[in-house]
């Protein structure tokens, strides 16, 4: 009875907060934002057929190979469906892209989606292997940076942080492989071989320098953005009243400051999130990662058309659903934005 008595009560809370967000204008803003977001991945579907399109040298040839007679060229021109128009060819992709049918791979004959499950779980581990410390460290730096400001470690650490932003991350995974894996000690593994269709969580050791790789790269800006935002939050007018009530300075900046200076946060998370998503081709690369990025440059060197637009519209989805959510995370966070929608 209990149990019950709660999911009773418990509907109707819930019920009057999601007509509060309708109230206020939340659902309709989130509507247009989905709508949007979907204009601007059919888009992305027409940028991304016509680049494939636009590569140099024919499908076919590079399957074949140059020395293919040109009948078993056009039979295959026609099997592929390359001798339609090109609107019918879109057409029939975009088709069976939303309805999951993605093709097969034109050099390994691997269906694309199975390649595209297997290699997305094992970049997704990377990503958010490296979100998942990158973003407290950074909050964690940001804010005793804006706690001790201008003191000599707070100038340390913020020359230390601007050397990070300048360097290319491609640079730093090369300075790790140097110090850590080839010349100077050889600690760690330089080739993250994760087998194919295995969990590259059970091969700590070799997701190591890529996900150092991909943490030095993106605390510089995030621990910079919250350093920012904690010294705004600092110095306003309600953190200078909750000090001169007499409250301790940690409890001023983990009830007051902290909590206000969240917001710039969450939005440079998800900016982070989409510079790992976007910054995995390069590291994948480098450390010879089986990830989408890794497939992404073997498709790109294959001319295998079909791998290629799906990892692209993959990754440009996943831009879309992190902007989408930080947005929205956002409007929760700030009740004023909730009222201007």
């Amino acid at each position: 009875m209990g149990e019950n008595a709660t999911a009773a009560h418990g509907l109707p809370v819930a019920a009057a907060r999601l007509g509060g967000l309708a109230r206020s204008g939340t659902l309709r803003w989130l509507a247009r934002r989905v709508l949007l977001g979907l204009f601007v991945l059919f888009g992305v579907s027409i940028l991304v057929f016509a680049a494939t399109q636009a590569l140099p040298g024919d499908p076919a040839v590079a399957i074949l190979g140059h020395g293919a007679q040109p009948a078993q060229v056009a039979a295959l021109r026609r099997q592929l469906g390359l001798d339609r128009p090109l609107l019918d060819q879109y057409g029939h992709w975009l088709g069976n892209f939303l309805t999951g049918s993605l093709g097969e791979s034109l050099t390994t004959h691997q269906g694309v989606g199975s390649l595209l499950l297997d290699r997305g779980l094992a970049s997704l581990t990377l990503v958010l292997a490296s979100a998942a410390i990158a973003i407290p460290v950074a909050l964690l730096a940001g804010t005793l940076g804006a706690v001790r400001r201008d003191r000599p470690l707070d100038h340390v650490t913020q020359v230390v942080l601007l050397v990070l932003t300048a360097m290319p991350e491609f640079v730093i995974g090369l300075a790790l492989l140097i110090l850590f894996a080839t010349t100077v000690l050889k600690l760690l593994p330089a080739v993250a071989l994760v087998p194919s269709g295995g969990s590259a969580y059970r091969h700590p050791r070799e997701l190591v320098l890529p996900v150092v790789t991909l943490v030095l790269a993106v605390v510089p800006y995030l621990a910079r953005l919250q350093r920012a935002a904690m010294i705004d939050v600092l110095e306003s007018d309600y953190v200078q009243m909750a000090r001169l009530k007499g409250l301790p300075e940690r409890v001023v900046v983990r009830r007051h400051a902290l909590r206000n200076s969240v917001v710039p946060i969450v939005q440079g998370s998800a900016l982070a999130l989409i510079y790992l998503t976007g910054g995995i081709v390069t590291i994948e690369y480098l450390f010879a990662y089986p990830g989408l990025g890794s497939a992404l440059t073997t498709a790109v060197e294959g001319r295998d058309v079909p791998v290629i637009q799906a990892v692209v519209l993959l990754l440009a989805s996943v831009y879309v659903v992190v902007n989408l959510f930080a947005d929205f995370l956002t409007v929760l966070l700030i009740p004023r934005l909730r009222t201007r929608q």
